[in-house]
């Protein structure tokens, strides 16, 4: 499949959470005005469990715009279920290990890490403010899952399943915040 483009529809996938089996985005998109769906690379990746972090403070903003999340990682659901086992997330997270998202999404791995990397002034910044904020909270990297240069990507679906946002980021932080999400969310209404 090519990129999901904005006014196509989000294709109907079958996965598995942590917890659950066997779900449908059209089943999961019909729950709220507004799905979004961040895909990351692995729950061992301190940068990813960073991203859950800030999603999970602030998802109370999401659904007072009548929006839920799903981050999406090519984690095995046990291995997400033991990395959170002392964490109440307020959303769920897609296990896709065989990585039907990433494949259909055609989301892109880089050819190595230094691809991966910003490699602007503003992304290398970006970068070291992240790593710092990841070692003052204590996560430490887990278990590698997947493919490692996996970039990121995000999408927001609306309930009818139609894109009105698609993100493929061109580095590992190259994803808009959770201010910026909520912004792009706010636009929508």
């Amino acid at each position: 499949m090519a990129k999901l483009s904005v006014g196509e529809k989000m294709p109907n996938l079958v996965f598995n959470t942590a917890h659950e089996s066997n779900k449908t985005v059209e089943t999961v998109i019909g729950e709220k005005k507004r799905t979004v769906f961040a895909l990351l690379r692995f729950i061992g990746c301190t940068s990813c469990r960073y991203d859950i972090h800030l999603l999970a403070g602030r998802y109370q903003e999401f659904l007072d715009l009548d929006t839920q999340v799903y981050i999406v990682l090519q984690s095995e659901p046990a291995n997400v279920r033991e990395d959170l086992k002392n964490t109440k997330l307020p959303f769920d997270i897609i296990c896709d290990a065989d990585m039907e998202f990433y494949q259909r999404l055609d989301i892109p791995v880089a050819p190595c890490r230094e691809e991966r990397m910003p490699n602007d002034p503003v992304g290398i910044a970006k970068l070291e403010e992240r790593k710092q904020k990841i070692k003052e909270i204590g996560f430490v990297h887990g278990k590698n899952e997947g493919k490692s240069q996996q970039l990121p990507a995000l999408f927001v679906v609306e309930q009818d399943g139609t894109v009105s946002y698609a993100h493929y980021a061109k580095n590992s932080v190259d994803m808009p915040s959770v201010n910026e999400m909520l912004k792009i969310i706010q636009a929508d209404s």
